[in-house]
């Protein structure tokens, strides 16, 4: 590890413990905070989270000013059970609707800096389960203490089948490797592909966001080339308890983030690339005549930064 890592762990890496409730008021001052959660099909557990993040952020203490649900084309009652819980919901098409639509959950974290107006914005996976709001208290500590961190990962054990760590499987498998191939700076994050972070709007507006699975990964590289690595900082928020996706689909998120990084390495000068990478992805499933062939496409989408986008200044205030 390079002594730069070895030195931002010691000094960017904290726990949720240590951002109590009266320390992140008192840090807070006149800052805004929005709370996102992009959901598709996520009615099991979208109202849990809003439920407790509405009591225990909004009602109980004034830490959280808007709390948002982007809606990402869902066919249950997501959209339902989270304004019943108290959240605004907004669908990710009706957001920019001049612009043509796109897929993933990228587009709706994108489309989020449209329809919100916090100065820091905190984003949470819509399918945890067993929810804590230090969560995203944590997440806030740091961006809140000090002005110089711009952006916040979370961290976690992400147990499977009852076996500790032995989640985040296309992290260790794809991310890990390839940040600490072409990005060792990065090296010392334990969750890169955590869907709980925040970050500073000021920031946040100034980068790309792929729509696909790679929005994570492109998100912390892009973030390292604008600010640096001490601008970046995780918390260890535990353990995170979620549904856990068939091997079948965690291919296309890995071919997605291999998009991702080779458009990454390309625009940063990394690599002369001599061809252009097939966007197809060939799997196998059995079958009882056999195996069946499915194909898919897993070409990566990009949205410009949103400071770049007409209107966007239009956005609502809190």
């Amino acid at each position: 590890m390079l002594p730069e890592v070895e030195a931002w762990l010691r000094s960017r890496t904290s726990s949720s413990a240590d951002w109590p409730l009266p320390r992140l008021l008192e840090a807070r001052g006149d800052t805004t905070v929005s709370v996102v959660l992009p959901a598709r099909d996520e009615g099991e557990t979208v109202g849990e989270i809003v439920t407790a993040i509405r009591r225990e952020l909004m009602e109980a203490v004034p830490l959280v000013d808007e709390l948002v649900v982007i809606d990402s084309r869902s066919t249950d009652d997501t959209a339902r059970r989270a304004a019943a819980a108290g959240a605004r919901v907004v669908a990710q098409d009706e957001v920019l609707p001049d612009l043509e639509p796109l897929d993933g959950k990228g587009e709706a974290l994108w489309k989020s800096l449209a329809v919100t107006s916090g100065d820091l914005l905190v984003f949470i996976d819509a399918d945890l389960r067993e929810f804590r709001t230090s969560f995203v208290t944590g997440l806030l500590g740091p961006l809140l203490a000090d002005p110089g961190v711009v952006y916040v990962k979370g961290c976690y054990d992400r147990p499977l089948a009852g076996t500790q760590g032995a989640g985040g499987r296309v992290t260790e498998l794809v991310a890990r490797p390839l940040l600490n191939l072409h990005w060792p700076r990065l090296a010392g994050f334990v969750q890169p592909l955590a869907g709980e972070y925040a970050g500073r709007r000021s920031v946040l507006e100034q980068v790309p966001f792929v729509t696909g699975y790679g929005v994570e990964l492109g998100l912390l590289v892009d973030l390292l080339e604008l600010c640096g690595l001490d601008a970046l900082a995780q918390v260890d928020l535990g353990r995170r308890i979620h549904s856990h996706q068939s091997v079948e689909a965690l291919g296309g998120m890995a071919a997605q983030i291999l998009q991702t990084s080779w458009s990454r390495l390309e625009r940063q000068g990394k690599m002369v690339p001599l061809h252009t990478p097939a966007t197809a992805l060939t799997q196998f499933r059995r079958e009882p005549a056999g195996h069946r062939v499915t194909v898919r496409d897993v070409a990566v989408a990009e949205r410009p930064p949103m400071i770049a986008v007409s209107g966007y200044g239009a956005r609502p205030r809190i």
